[in-house]
């Protein structure tokens, strides 16, 4: 029992998330949208046994980007590489610096002891378990009583952000161990014991592993931040030092990953694109209150906004008692989540604020999407929620029955002008007035019943009735907000059959026949080319190499031009594209029969006949051979020096420039052409970190490999270095003299080389200064 009285809390969660998480402990359901996969992803879309009803299609990117990389992560591990290059996509691009892949995040560990697909169930099925525990210790950290550190708690693990985004796996991670961090922080004041500061310091790199820089950024901002506030605080130069340094010890934990990404970025077009992005419009503010109450896209009844990306909802109840705190702001943390939650909504809405972050142009916080800060918001008022809750059960017992009334009245005027606006058919299109209307009814019921306990509440103390009236009344707001926010989070995340995953089909079993280095082409993307490894000159990530890009979009008119924000589409009727097509080394082409000759499909019946031989059939689809295609890799005797970007374009496309045995160099490589010559190249082995090819020529040459161009990739000629030149304006080539050689490209990124080696530094300066702090009896362990 006495156990129980302890840690009933942490019971609880456990309960609610196990509830949440049923379907698939109980059911053999994952938390995967398999039924929206085979029903709007080709091959499965093509095959009719798989039609039916899909739950919610509001997560593409799971199946078209999330779970091929993290799929593709963990085979490059299983096979002994690290996973630092992905040559599916982007006709090459980098992997772990996509930052999305989350290559080095701990709980990959998950995929080398469980099977795939459940692995990733348990991987998002985590973070509101480990949400709502990181939250409940902060809250009894803060001192906080266990009934509100219970509601923060549940307030934190299913509030919007985390339940919109938890199929995906990544932003919630990175951001579930900002109450950890928190935590640590109040922890070492408290106690000083160094084992707080180590725990501070592997919340950072735990953070910024997950697999979302944009949310980890904010996550070490509100830490700095709150460690600079206890300074200020206690005046306590000696502890704030030192948890300054350990939390940039974490930021040197988490440098593998961080220089990567960093020096990536640098080269993609979205480091250039600082515009207001996703802001979350004032007229949303009710959803707030009635999350649904302008729609969802799981009852397809969502008509204005991003439910997903503009989600603040951290329960009525929660929300309710939070304002209550901001009401009773004498303890000073409670000054600071207010201010964290007012600096968020002036981010995440239309405000000068927001404007003056664009203007500055401060790289990511300027150029991603300005709503996804809105989480610190619901982060902020999840923990003032639980002081909420220990304010009004003070003024209860002090009997300030009008604090209490004024209070309520406050929110009973909000849902008077709601209901008013949805009587009255005012303000919204007179067809939504239905929607507003019927998800308006549980906000309004879950008021009443809440406010009705807070009378029983008040009206018990000062009366002196039954104290078990009291507790009943705790148990049942307690279970009032789970039920709330358990219904909330059930309603948007899928929970679909797990033999729908990624299923077989016979277009797969030829997908995978024919997967290897040579590339193809067809309506697809990720969810085939990354996941059954087809390599393809398209993509789709939030950064790509610039370069790339500008050459795959100039094959449209010939004109210098950027692709689009995060996707690179080969124009499939080009004024360049029957040449690059074959310069890219596209050799097979991936149509779908009932796509026809519409506008969609790649028209391979317009060109020569002898171009396109079929290579394979079924009743869904067919394969073509590109009979024209050059090899992947390449030797040519004969080049041209140019760095003017659109002059080389227009060099490379001109007529008469013969692609296959000239090319393009941005610098001289001093090699004389031998109109005699003859040569040839065969790759003999392509992995993603490591490309090895043989070549065979009478004269010096030029080696030529169709993979894109990128800092980080080194050539070796019999195993000595040689300069990587950039070819036809993104590519790679390398000199290699007569005679037959090896020749290996090696991506070996320094970028990353580094980071491992400073974060082994930070390790060692870490256990440095917590031994020293130890034996100095500074503080305890």
């Amino acid at each position: 029992m006495k156990l129980l009285k302890r840690f009933w809390p942490i019971i609880f969660i456990f309960c609610i998330w196990f509830i949440f998480s049923s379907p698939y402990f109980i059911k053999n359901k994952v938390p995967f949208a398999s039924n929206y996969q085979v029903n709007f992803f080709s091959p499965w879309s093509t095959y009719p046994e798989f039609a039916g009803p899909v739950k919610n299609n509001a997560m593409p990117d799971v199946i078209g980007q999330i779970y091929p990389w993290k799929h593709f992560v963990i085979e490059s591990w299983k096979a002994g590489q690290i996973p630092l290059w992905n040559p599916n996509s982007f006709s090459g691009t980098p992997l772990l610096a996509n930052y999305q892949s989350a290559v080095l995040s701990p709980f990959n560990i998950l995929f080398f002891i469980l099977p795939f697909i459940d692995a990733w169930s348990i991987l998002v099925l985590l973070q509101p378990l480990l949400a709502g525990i990181f939250m409940y210790l902060l809250m009894r950290a803060l001192n906080v009583e266990k009934t509100g550190s219970l509601i923060s708690a549940i307030a934190f693990m299913f509030c919007g952000f985390l339940t919109t985004w938890m199929g995906y796996a990544t932003l919630g991670y990175a951001i579930l161990f900002l109450p950890l961090a928190i935590y640590s922080i109040e922890k070492f004041y408290s106690s000083n014991k160094v084992r707080f500061l180590f725990l501070l310091s592997l919340t950072i790199p735990l953070s910024f592993f997950s697999g979302h820089f944009q949310i980890s950024l904010y996550f070490f901002i509100f830490v700095v931040s709150y460690v600079v506030f206890k300074f200020f605080q206690t005046k306590n130069i000696h502890n704030t030092f030192y948890l300054i340094l350990y939390t940039l010890f974490g930021v040197l934990f988490s440098l593998p990953q961080l220089l990567p990404s960093i020096e990536l970025y640098s080269q993609t077009l979205r480091s250039a694109l600082f515009q207001k992005a996703e802001i979350i419009p004032w007229g949303y503010l009710p959803t707030f209150i009635a999350p649904d109450l302008l729609g969802n896209p799981v009852t397809r009844n969502d008509w204005f906004g991003h439910y997903a990306e503009w989600n603040a909802y951290i329960g009525l109840v929660p929300l309710m008692l939070a304002f209550y705190s901001i009401m009773n702001r004498k303890i000073t943390p409670v000054i600071f989540y207010i201010f964290s939650a007012i600096l968020a909504i002036f981010l995440a809405f239309q405000t000068p604020v927001l404007d003056l972050l664009v203007f500055l142009h401060v790289p990511v916080l300027s150029t991603s999407a300005a709503s996804r800060i809105i989480v610190i918001f619901s982060f902020s008022f999840a923990v003032l929620s639980g002081f909420g809750l220990d304010y009004l059960l003070k003024d209860v017992g002090d009997k300030k029955f009008k604090k209490i009334v004024i209070w309520l009245s406050g929110f009973a005027i909000i849902f008077a002008a709601l209901w008013s606006v949805v009587i009255l058919k005012i303000l919204l299109p007179i067809d939504k007035i239905a929607i507003a209307k019927q998800n308006l009814i549980l906000p309004t019921i879950i008021f009443v019943l809440f406010s009705l306990s807070v009378f029983i509440l008040y009206f018990e103390k000062r009366f002196k009735v039954n104290k078990n009236i009291k507790y009943g009344v705790y148990l049942f707001v307690i279970i009032l907000i789970a039920f709330d926010l358990l219904r909330f989070a059930a309603k948007w995340q899928t929970f679909d059959p797990k033999n729908l995953v990624f299923a077989d089909v016979p277009a797969i079993r030829e997908f995978q026949r024919i997967s290897g280095f040579e590339r193809a082409f067809g309506n697809y993307g990720a969810e085939v080319s990354v996941y059954y490894k087809l390599p393809s000159v398209e993509g789709y990530d939030a950064v790509y190499i610039k370069k790339y890009g500008e050459f795959i979009a100039s094959l449209s008119d010939g004109k210098l031009s950027e692709s689009a924000r995060s996707v690179v589409s080969f124009p499939k009727n080009g004024l360049d594209t029957s040449k690059a097509i074959n310069l890219l080394g596209i050799k097979y082409i991936v149509h779908k029969i009932s796509d026809g000759q519409n506008v969609w499909a790649f028209p391979f019946w317009k060109y020569p006949n002898n171009q396109f031989s079929l290579f394979y059939q079924d009743d869904k689809y067919q394969i073509y051979k590109n009979n024209n295609a050059y090899p992947r890799a390449f030797l040519v005797n004969k080049y041209l020096v140019e760095n003017d970007p659109q002059k080389i374009l227009n060099t490379m496309f001109a007529d008469g420039f013969d692609l296959r045995n000239k090319i393009v160099l941005s610098k001289n490589p001093n090699i004389s052409a031998d109109k005699s010559f003859k040569g040839g190249a065969s790759i003999s082995k392509y992995s993603p970190n490591q490309v090895e090819i043989r070549t065979s020529s009478n004269a010096n040459s030029l080696l030529f490999l169709s993979d894109t161009f990128y800092s980080g990739w080194k050539a070796y000629v019999d195993n000595k270095e040689s300069e990587i030149y950039l070819a036809d304006y993104t590519f790679r080539a390398v000199s290699v003299p007569s005679g037959i050689h090896t020749v290996k490209f090696i991506y070996d990124p320094f970028s990353f080389k580094a980071g491992i080696l400073v974060a082994g530094f930070g390790i060692l300066l870490s256990l440095f200064f917590g031994v020293f702090l130890l034996r100095g009896k500074k503080v305890l362990f």
